[in-house]
């Protein structure tokens, strides 16, 4: 059977690295800044772009290229670049067609570092951002493009709002305006979403999550869907000629994966943002795993999210695998083995009873992080979207009593004994403990 044909749990294990007779079987870490060459030609095409190889880990490494290779095969994609986090590739992936004096749409509901990083930092750079609700309709999406828009962005599912992205209408609206849509993937996964399917065309992922599993290794990673017309007038980084590299033009020597090929040479080669080869190693091995974990991290987070909502001391409970969620009906269509594990929920005692909370858990652990095999638990409100004002905190999904939990692979039944005993003493008052009796 065709490398194409297999399902993507095969991949997962199979797919980036295949040995030649007599090599190792398992990617091997290629701990090394530079490459031996014998003749000087050969390094000059290098160079220029003309011979494919190795020569220098800052633009490419033979671990980090399995790697690449393997998440470009699980999201169908023409190649992928690895970089040192998934911040970097956020920015990359903007930045690689998008300058000073343009501008880019992206959904209001995104993760706290990259609303920064859009609103902020991009801004000083002079690359304008209009953020909309994503559920809003195409006309009044639309009515915020402009002539020097570049891209619109989303994540498939925000975090921590946790709203499934319409991808039908973002694929639209996309397609209407003739820009590419990026779509972080992070919490979606290639094994839960592919978003490249369902009409996006970059990909990017901050790899330390899900990817890894494991929360051992910072790393981001780009997929090129090798299927936008780059070509049309608005983008000539990537269709008019490049001085840097004697006037080749990457549209033309590079056709389908023009964009990546262009982040590489180009970016990574200036701002050296690159994944080192141990994490890229570590984070291969996660990957191989990811369609069993992924499995068991939906799996638990269901559970959980079911049984929280039985318990009186709690207002509200946020997961788009509840029949109830909002997103639960494109949950079902875009994300059908399941609605990766992180859920939210708030206390009726509002943000302090949230904090107790944090602060009794003993099995799940106080951590900035999400993706990971442990279970962990945050307020987003005070950490990961502390630089946003109270409205832009709501409008990314952020309410101030909300608790954040990333839903390890342990046995559920462990899980909810200790969310069961954190409630406890979490709205004591002298009174009955407001939860009920342990049921599964």
């Amino acid at each position: 059977m065709e490398e194409n044909n297999w399902k993507n749990g095969t991949k997962c294990v199979q797919s980036g690295y295949r040995p030649k007779a007599g090599e190792a079987r398992i990617l091997p870490l290629y701990q090394s800044t530079t490459f031996f060459y014998d003749d000087a030609n050969h390094v000059a095409e290098l160079f220029d772009l003309k011979a494919a190889g190795h020569f220098y880990s800052r633009l490419s490494n033979p671990t980090c290229e399995g790697l690449e290779q393997k998440i470009a095969a699980l999201e169908g994609g023409v190649g992928a670049l690895a970089v040192s986090s998934g911040q970097s590739a956020c920015m990359y992936s903007i930045l690689n067609i998008c300058r000073s004096g343009q501008h880019i749409v992206a959904a209001s509901t995104l993760y706290g570092g990259t609303y920064t990083l859009l609103a902020g930092t991009l801004k000083q750079m002079g690359i304008e951002v209009s953020f909309v609700d994503p559920e809003a309709g195409d006309d009044e999406i639309l009515a915020a493009f402009r002539p020097e828009t570049r891209a619109l962005y989303g994540e498939t599912i925000g975090n921590p709002g946790l709203n499934v992205l319409d991808f039908d209408k973002f694929s639209r609206i996309a397609r209407q305006a003739d820009v590419p849509l990026i779509i972080d993937n992070t919490f979606g996964t290639p094994y839960l979403c592919r978003p490249l399917e369902l009409g996006a065309d970059i990909v990017l992922h901050s790899s330390t999550k899900y990817l890894d599993g494991h929360a051992t290794s910072l790393g981001g990673i780009i997929v090129d869907g090798g299927k936008y017309n780059w070509d049309n007038g608005k983008y000539p980084e990537l269709s008019q000629p490049d001085a840097s590299y004697h006037g080749m033009c990457y549209t033309e020597a590079f056709g389908p994966a023009a964009y990546i090929t262009k982040a590489r040479v180009h970016l990574l080669r200036d701002m050296g943002n690159c994944m080192s080869p141990f994490n890229a190693f570590l984070t291969n091995l996660g990957a191989e795993t990811l369609h069993l974990r992924m499995r068991r991290h939906c799996d638990n987070a269901l559970a959980l999210a079911e049984w929280l909502e039985r318990q009186e001391a709690v207002a509200w409970v946020n997961y788009p695998g509840l029949p109830g969620h909002p997103s639960y009906e494109r949950a079902q269509r875009y994300l059908p083995q399941g609605a990766s594990g992180v859920i939210t929920f708030g206390l009726k005692r509002g943000a302090e009873a949230g904090k107790r909370f944090i602060n009794r858990v003993k099995l799940a652990a106080l951590v900035v992080h999400v993706g990971d095999a442990r279970s962990c638990v945050l307020h987003p409100a005070s950490t990961t979207h502390r630089q946003l004002s109270e409205e832009e905190q709501i409008a990314s999904g952020v309410r101030p009593e909300m608790v954040r939990v990333s839903v390890g692979i342990e046995d559920v039944e462990d899980i909810i004994a200790d969310f069961a005993q954190a409630l406890g003493e979490a709205n004591s008052t002298g009174k009955k403990p407001l939860f009920r009796p342990l049921t599964l």
